[in-house]
């Protein structure tokens, strides 16, 4: 059975630091990311990694999250630092069995349907 877990959101203000964590077991995953919904929003990609370490960022977040995973500890980690209001929203951890290659050949973040699972989300408030 499959389970992604988040951890690590939080509220911070504007300017702070939180780190993501989202733990999956079930199964070895080639393509993970995260997404983030704000109230009355579509849910948006922020960030993806393949197998081979290949990254894809949403444009505002880009210099300012890193995605990384560490494949012992079947982890995936999203750093995001100079955090600003427009970021608060539930952020989603996103696996998916196959490699997608759109973050490779292209820069994309797939979305977020085209991925076999979704986690339950963590919260992520950035005050002002």
């Amino acid at each position: 059975q499959v389970h992604l877990v988040e951890s690590g959101g939080g509220s911070v203000q504007a300017g702070g630091s939180l780190r993501l964590s989202c733990v999956s077991s079930g199964y070895t995953f080639l393509t993970m990311a995260w997404f983030r919904q704000a109230p009355g929003k579509e849910r948006e990609g922020v960030a993806a990694i393949d197998r081979d370490g290949e990254t894809a960022y949403l444009d505002s977040v880009k210099g300012r999250f890193t995605i990384s995973k560490d494949d012992a500890e079947n982890t995936l980690y999203l750093q995001m630092n100079s955090l600003k209001p427009e970021d608060t929203g539930m952020y989603y951890c996103a696996a998916d069995r196959g490699l997608m290659t759109a973050i490779q050949v292209a820069g994309l973040i797939p979305r977020d349907k085209d991925f076999d699972y979704l986690g339950q989300g963590t919260q992520v408030t950035v005050t002002s």
